[in-house]
């Protein structure tokens, strides 16, 4: 089991968003969070990566074997495609960005500024790093955006080789990527709000 997660709640600026989640994550699956904006599927999946505390519940998994790619693409404007990728290289002791810059064809890219990188190009450079990490469950909060057509149809091939691997991917999306996929809809899980009368009697 990559990933159990029991009765978990979790909170945004102190006030409950979603409570008593229950899923499992297995090694070969992927699981796509569904809700509308604002339901808490950023706030879950920050933490899940370990980003945030939990609120109540239990996630047992090895946080070390998460990558998070969140809605920035996290890249040092003044290196290179190159140097980036291989800094994240470095700094998770992979050693090697070929199997990256193959998979979001980076090649032509590789000795221009990530600061002079169109959205898209960006966005490609920084789900990039998921290859050079190592790390078998993927967390990803909207990762196809700014990717064109043709760059979604390749990035659900990277993940479908990254669930033939062994892999698990946790994303919170509304685009088909062309992948076998469970659904976890979070909004049954959206947190009961106090009724006025508890609030009031809190400052009584």
């Amino acid at each position: 089991m990559a990933m159990h997660v029991e009765n978990l709640a979790v909170s945004r600026g102190g006030i409950l968003i979603l409570e008593g989640i229950d899923f499992q994550l297995s090694a070969g699956q992927a699981l796509v969070l569904r809700g509308p904006n604002g339901s808490g599927k950023t706030t879950l999946l920050r933490t899940l990566a370990g980003l945030q505390p939990i609120a109540d519940g239990k996630i047992t998994y090895d946080i070390d074997s998460v990558a998070y790619a969140a809605h920035s693409d996290g890249l040092k404007q003044m290196l290179t495609v190159r140097e980036n990728l291989e800094f994240w290289s470095s700094v998770f002791g992979t050693g090697n960005i070929d199997e990256a810059v193959e998979a979001f064809f980076l090649g032509p890219l590789l000795t221009r500024m990530a600061g002079a990188l169109s959205a898209g190009q960006k966005r490609r450079l920084g789900l990039a790093r998921l290859l050079v990490t190592g790390r078998p469950i993927w967390v990803l909060d909207e990762p196809t955006v700014s990717l064109d057509v043709e760059a979604v149809a390749r990035f659900g091939e990277t993940i479908k080789t990254h669930l033939q691997s062994g892999g698990s991917a946790l994303i919170a999306t509304h685009i088909d990527l062309g992948i076998p996929a469970d659904i976890l809809d979070v909004t049954p899980f959206k947190a009961k709000r106090p009724s006025l009368p508890q609030l009031d009697g809190a400052f009584q």
